[in-house]
């Protein structure tokens, strides 16, 4: 295998003629000239000088190494900047994969205070839901995601392979028509909610809705679905149904004709982020890491 360091040591036999000259030019010594380039003719298989006494020439395979040489350690040069300004935060690419709510709640405030600290850096923004989110993670299409999990769903999350970083508790609510009888209630069991129509959110919180009203003892009747936060607010506003959100997705709309009523006992789900072990370490993940947390009051 050719290594850079020989190449160089070739390189300034070429240019000053003797082993001694490259020696100076280099900070070494003749005789460690001497072994590098008996390294390399030994790596490439062939000679790449020909002695004469004082006298030094290449070989044709030395002149067409030495041809190609510039071109590689320009390449390795230029590399070693781009990663050490990766690495410096003065440059990087983020691939940030969020949840529909995270996205308009943690993720502007992150991304701003992540550019004015490192604006160099850069991330890319797609939305996906667990589990699709950790699965895109798991196949290299995003660097970072914003996940959420129940507390005591059925189906428990399978992250023991990745990174995972608690950022914030939010708390579900109940979302009733502004007229309707419970409106001006402090709390609420679900189960008061038993004989409403109901409006579901996402497939994943859907799930969670109808194993929470089993738990209570019934099995609401869903005559919508959505996974829009806002379209949600809307048919419960225009006395539609009734509805269950994560309060973190109830603050990314504005709420109209609606009122919050805190469910008791209280259900939860945990915001976090994922990354797998290996990018955990990437200086630019990292970064944008310490900002969700920040946005997210844990920083």
């Amino acid at each position: 295998m050719i290594e850079a360091r020989h190449l160089r040591v070739l390189r300034a036999v070429a240019t000053t003629g003797s082993f001694s000259a490259a020696g100076r030019e280099l900070g070494c010594t003749q005789p460690a000239v001497s072994q590098q380039m008996k390294a390399l003719e030994a790596s490439v298989g062939t000679p790449l000088l020909v002695r004469n006494g004082r006298e030094m020439r290449l070989t044709q395979a030395g002149e067409a190494l030495v041809r190609h040489a510039s071109g590689i350690l320009a390449g390795l040069t230029a590399a070693e900047e781009e990663v050490a300004a990766i690495a410096g935060l003065r440059a990087g690419r983020v691939r940030l994969v969020s949840f529909p709510s995270g996205t308009s709640t943690l993720v502007p405030a992150a991304l701003a205070a992540l550019r004015a600290a490192h604006p160099g850096t850069r991330v890319s923004l797609e939305e996906a839901e667990p589990p699709k989110s950790a699965e895109l993670l798991r196949e290299g299409e995003c660097d970072l995601t914003l996940a959420f999990r129940y507390e005591g769903a059925a189906v428990a999350e399978d992250w023991d392979d990745l990174v995972v970083r608690p950022l914030l508790t939010d708390r579900l609510v109940a979302l009733v028509p502004e007229r309707h009888r419970l409106a001006r209630a402090e709390s609420l069991a679900i189960g008061e909610l038993a004989e409403e129509p109901w409006i579901a959110g996402c497939p994943r919180c859907r799930g969670q809705l109808v194993e929470v009203c089993e738990g209570a003892g019934f099995v609401p009747r869903i005559d919508f679905a959505t996974d829009d936060y806002p379209a949600v607010v809307g048919l419960v506003g225009a006395g539609l149904g009734v509805a269950v959100l994560p309060q973190l997705a109830v603050e990314s709309v504005r709420p109209r004709g609606v009122r919050m009523v805190r469910l008791e006992p209280a259900v939860r789900r945990e915001i976090v982020a994922l990354t797998l072990p290996d990018l955990a370490q990437v200086p630019a993940v990292a970064a944008t890491l310490e900002q969700l947390a920040r946005a997210a009051g844990r920083g």
